[in-house]
């Protein structure tokens, strides 16, 4: 909370970013490569590079055994910012308007069952959470309801949406409110775009159910502004299908039409995300660095992939990391790139020279203690193996899909959410700011 003098600016500038003269000493400051910060009265080192831990949320705290999806949500009258965390049993809520502080209010009980997978999304103040669990169905939140509540709760959803049993994650173009989930049914049996009318997000209404493009494990959806002008104006829905990336206009939900699909040596096509020129799709590989024909792939590898022409992409180049950990979900914002890479955390991309190939990571925020430095704070009865739970590659198991889940960037304040399969909530910020 940013410490004012005048209560006429604690009224209305309490959530604002901090200045750096009025920031609260770091507790979790990045110095000479680890961030320190107390865990159960020890101290517990990440290794980081111009990020510091602001505050943390534990999933005892939550009372899970693991973490997944994260999102989050700012009140627009009160200007509070909020993390919602999916876990194996709910979805969690933590308010962070005070990122030093995070208050966990208690958790939206899963549907039905606990499962290894949850994703959340946000629209018009409202959550709509998705799981793999058996039967769950989509789940609707009024996240308005949040505003006074400071104790700990049990959240009740205001709506569950049965159209379909499950799937494992949703997209919302938040210009045409419209959800559509992705990964329902399975690889050989593909229920594929699944489109649900959400403009009053308590009265959802089917538009589609159209699986000829096949199993979509994420998607993102658009209203394309990109250099290609025979496609500007249309709804785009860039699909990760795992033996490749689709571009589909979505504009008229009765008849969806494929323009390209993009193949490559694929392992899993696991998530996409555009830069905001609609111009290089960053697609991220969940197998490629575990190669199961032994050809393996040494360190972390992101594509870029160009699309001055949707009818016919390319590949632009490989972003190869210098971690050797498994790229997860990504996500633009600006000049950055912001990457959760499973066993090494938040990873942070410069993407300003994308065009011209050069694109270098300029900072992270490793959430996943190496067994020099674990103290405890990773369970070792929540290490995890292959998260994927779909057909082909996807059965194979690996000792490697533990960490950083996802990573949210989004908030006006700067503080970024990252969330760690083993061990719960991280609020991050860059140096400085």
């Amino acid at each position: 909370m940013r410490y004012l003098i005048i209560i006429f600016f604690i009224v209305s500038c309490s959530y604002e970013k901090y200045e750096s003269s009025d920031q609260p000493p770091v507790a979790g400051e990045c110095a000479n490569g680890f961030s320190t910060y107390t865990i159960n009265g020890e101290d517990v080192q990440f290794e980081c590079n111009g990020y510091d831990l602001l505050g943390y949320v534990s999933l005892e705290q939550m009372n899970a055994e693991s973490g997944n999806d994260c999102w989050g949500w700012t009140d627009p009258l009160t200007g509070k910012e909020y993390a919602l965390m999916g876990l194996d049993n709910g979805t969690g809520i933590i308010d962070i308007s005070d990122p030093f502080n995070p208050n966990f209010l208690g958790k939206i009980p899963t549907a039905t069952l606990s499962s290894t997978w949850r994703d959340i999304k946000v629209y018009k103040d409202h959550a709509f959470i998705v799981s793999e669990a058996a039967g769950h169905g989509m789940q609707i939140f009024d996240l308005s309801k949040l505003r006074g509540v400071t104790d700990v709760q049990e959240f009740q959803t205001d709506l569950l949406y049965e159209g379909y049993g499950h799937s494992h994650n949703i997209a919302i173009n938040t210009e045409t409110g419209v959800a559509y989930t992705a990964g329902t049914g399975t690889s050989r049996s593909p229920r594929g775009i699944h489109a649900v009318d959400i403009t009053n997000p308590l009265s959802p209404n089917l538009l589609i159910e159209y699986p000829e493009f096949g199993y979509t494990h994420d998607a993102q959806v658009v209203i394309y502004k990109g250099p290609d002008q025979d496609h500007v104006g249309k709804e785009l829905y860039i699909g990760s299908n795992e033996d490749r990336v689709v571009i589909v206009d979505i504009t008229n939900k009765t008849t969806p039409l494929l323009i390209s699909s993009f193949f490559y040596d694929h392992q899993y096509t696991h998530q996409s995300w555009l830069t905001e020129d609609h111009r290089f799709l960053f697609m991220g590989d969940e197998l490629d660095e575990i190669d199961n024909s032994g050809a393996l792939i040494n360190k972390t590898r992101t594509i870029i992939i160009d699309l001055q022409n949707l009818d016919e992409p390319i590949r632009h180049f490989d972003y190869i990391s210098n971690t050797d950990a498994i790229d997860h979900n990504g996500y633009v914002k600006g000049s950055k790139f912001f990457m959760s890479s499973y066993t090494s955390g938040l990873r942070v991309i410069d993407i300003l020279n994308i065009g011209q190939k050069s694109i270098r990571e300029v900072g992270y925020f490793d959430t996943y203690p190496h067994d020099t430095h674990d103290h405890g704070i990773v369970n070792p009865n929540n290490r995890w193996g292959d998260p994927g739970g779909h057909d082909g590659n996807k059965g194979q198991n690996s000792p490697f899909f533990n960490g950083a889940w996802s990573v949210y960037p989004y908030f006006q304040s700067k503080n970024i959410i990252i969330s760690d399969i083993n061990s719960g909530l991280f609020i991050v910020r860059k140096s400085g700011e």
